[in-house]
């Protein structure tokens, strides 16, 4: 109870209850949530120590037995020789890293079970709505700031980030995420984002940095993750369905060559072209070759090489047919094949 002076100059009691909803998500979250660091080998000699890359975030969300399964970013393990979980009572124990995937940004650890006691509670991302209150939990700016906890609400739903992977500065992927103007920064990536009943709605993954913007988080759905998740944990990778196909977007391709080497019509600037055909692929098979420029998947147009892998990874499994539309030397085509396991 705070004593407080009145007008008068008589102090009086005022009883303050700091238990509301967000304290109550953030005691079923909290403790599900940890630090991760990556270690890499550094310096020259054979015997090189490990030093600290990075430190991230990351969620438990399942114990088996003498294992425990955590959810993270792939840029939190990426490069490392080591990784090191903090529990939330600061209890430091190793990881191993079971499978990462560059697209969707995930990765799973596992970990022993012996000093886990929380594990997270799945959500249902598709159930938001814009307005919705909404906390991150993660380690700003390293284990310093561990298990920090900050308020805020769905600011957006559907958002897509064009991501470029390679680093070429061309987009090579459409991330699909939720917008919250919850704080969130380095550090933060592959923590929790839960909602107002502790239940895990989304991993936080990135936030747009520029200075003159503020409070946008963005974090990877819940609903989206699960099925990577499986795949990880399960396989050690994402199986994904495989055309045997090099591609190049119509639109980075000279206007000259569009109409001599590709043989379009003049009306038509987009779609995705076929630089090489790999031997006995499902694309050799179907009768797909070189310089053919796909418009149409599944009678879904095909805009750029980042719609094409959206409607391939997203909507497609191994096994599954795939229709095509395109361009032989002017002439539209169609073809059928049946896509493979991507080997690569």
């Amino acid at each position: 109870m705070l004593q407080v002076p009145n007008s008068s100059g008589i102090t009086q009691g005022v009883t303050v209850d700091v238990e509301t909803d967000v304290t109550k998500a953030v005691d079923i979250a909290a403790d599900a949530v940890v630090g991760i660091t990556n270690l890499q080998e550094s310096g020259f000699w054979a015997d090189a120590s490990e030093a600290e890359a990075g430190t991230g975030s990351g969620v438990i969300y399942r114990k088996s037995g003498s294992d425990a399964y955590i959810v993270t970013n792939n840029h939190v393990v990426e490069g490392a020789s080591e990784l090191e979980v903090t529990l939330a009572n600061g209890k430091k124990i190793s990881a191993e890293l079971i499978g990462s995937d560059i697209w969707t940004d995930l990765a799973v650890l596992k970990v022993s079970s012996k000093e886990i006691t929380k594990v997270a509670e799945f959500g249902n991302s598709d159930a938001l709505k814009s307005g919705e209150p909404v906390i991150a939990i993660g380690n700003p700016l390293g284990l310093t700031f561990s298990g920090s906890v900050t308020q805020g609400i769905v600011s957006g739903l559907d958002r897509t980030i064009p991501v470029d992977i390679n680093n070429d500065g061309i987009a090579d992927w459409q991330s699909e995420v939720i917008q919250t103007d919850a704080a969130i920064n380095p550090g933060n990536s592959g923590g929790a984002l839960v909602n107002i009943k502790g239940q895990l709605i989304g991993i936080n993954s990135m936030k747009i940095s520029e200075s003159s913007v503020e409070g946008i988080g963005l974090a990877i759905p819940i609903n989206s993750a699960v099925p990577i998740i499986e795949d990880l944990e399960q396989n050690g990778e994402v199986k994904r369905p495989y055309m045997g196909v090099e591609l190049e977007s119509v639109s980075d391709i000279p206007g000259y060559y569009q109409e001599e080497a590709l043989k379009l019509p003049k009306d038509l600037t987009t779609g995705v072209a076929i630089k090489a055909v790999a031997p006995n692929s499902p694309a050799e098979k179907a009768g797909l070759k070189e310089l053919d420029v796909i418009v149409e998947l599944d009678g879904e147009e095909i805009i750029d090489l980042v719609d094409l892998r959206k409607h391939l990874y997203t909507d497609k499994k191994v096994g599954d047919k795939l229709k095509i539309k395109y361009y032989r030397e002017g002439k539209e085509k169609t073809a059928e094949l049946t896509l493979a396991e991507d080997k690569m």
